[in-house]
């Protein structure tokens, strides 16, 4: 069904509840409220496009809605909602995040597939941000394993940004030493031997290098970068390293939370508003990639569409990858337990 049709079908079956007021049809009430549940590093995003979809929604259906936004790492956000933390939706940062709302019971099987595009509606990917003129000379990699240089990056276990940094890190040693896996743990290893702070998100790993001054080298997601680029280009550049991985952020929709509160049709329209036009620039300006690939070519002089990406596919989906590296006494465990 067309969504003004749709939206203004719900409209009008409200009105119909309701009965009329001055002679207009009006919903049966007159504002709605839904959380959002997010990660760290779309706090700017959301606080743009949350204004647009309250214009949107109140255009099409005369109705106010008041989102309220919660922010935190990732892994640690899919926990809290899993725990009873009210959300409507949930904008993660990796599909297994939202899986883990799914495995509690609170989102139906196949939401995946409800949106666009494996239902993420902008990807990004992991860069370096360096301090200007790159002092340590960190142009790759490898130059993160070198002694004396220190590196800033979340921890994988609460941190969505951070396992997309770990599993970049690892393609790359899995390339340079021909899947040699002892020689790519011990590359991890000394990788993170060289972290100097583990926050708990990627926002937390921004404020420690950049307003802290800690480290030499923050591995970030692409819009974090562009954002300190942005705030202080004076002070920091971005290096985009040989190879990297498609970050692609899911979204979902918590049935049992929309059921209960009988908010499914604003929650659905206000993750669907994600892949309009208005929206996916809302995402670009924001240094996120959008998804439509004709606006993706709009800022094609912000982001380097070249860079050799690998996906979550060729690590097996996030199901093997979480269980090979980032459950209890998984991969990570051991190389950092060490």
């Amino acid at each position: 069904m067309n969504r003004k049709i749709r939206i203004a079908a719900i409209g009008l079956a409200a009105a119909l509840t309701a009965g009329t007021f001055s002679g207009t049809a009006v919903l049966a009430e007159d504002s709605v409220s839904i959380t959002n549940v997010s990660y760290d590093p779309t706090r700017e995003l959301y606080e743009q496009y949350n204004k647009v979809f309250q214009e949107h929604w109140k255009e099409e259906t005369g109705q106010d809605v008041e989102i309220t936004q919660s922010h935190g790492g990732s892994g640690k956000q899919a926990l809290e909602v899993a725990n009873g933390l009210e959300a409507d939706v949930v904008t993660l940062a990796l599909e297994y995040d939202v899986k883990a709302v799914e495995d509690a019971g609170l989102i139906e099987a196949g939401w995946v597939d409800e949106f666009p595009l494996d239902s993420s509606p902008y990807t990004s990917t992991i860069v370096f941000l360096v301090r200007k003129g790159n002092p340590k000379e960190i142009n790759d990699w490898d130059d993160l394993v070198k002694d004396g240089v220190g590196v800033i990056t979340p921890n994988p276990k609460t941190s969505g940004g951070a396992r997309w940094n770990y599993l970049a890190a690892w393609v790359y040693a899995d390339q340079l030493y021909d899947g040699d896996e002892a020689q790519i743990k011990d590359f991890i290893k000394k990788l993170y031997e060289n972290v100097l702070v583990l926050d708990s998100g990627a926002r937390g790993a921004t404020t420690s290098f950049v307003e802290n001054g800690q480290g030499d080298v923050l591995i970030a997601w692409e819009n974090e970068a562009y954002l300190s680029v942005q705030d202080y280009p004076d002070d920091y550049e971005i290096i985009t390293p040989s190879i990297s991985i498609l970050a692609q952020p899911s979204v979902a929709v918590v049935d049992a939370v929309v059921d209960d509160r009988g908010t499914r049709d604003v929650a659905t329209e206000y993750l669907s508003y994600l892949y309009s036009d208005e929206a996916q620039r809302i995402a670009g300006d924001n240094f996120y990639r959008p998804s439509n690939e004709e606006i993706l070519q709009e800022y094609k002089d912000v982001f380097d569409l070249d860079i050799n990406l690998v996906t979550i596919d060729d690590f097996g989906g996030w199901d093997e990858a979480q269980e090979t590296h980032f459950a209890d006494g998984g991969v990570f465990d051991e190389i950092y337990e060490e």
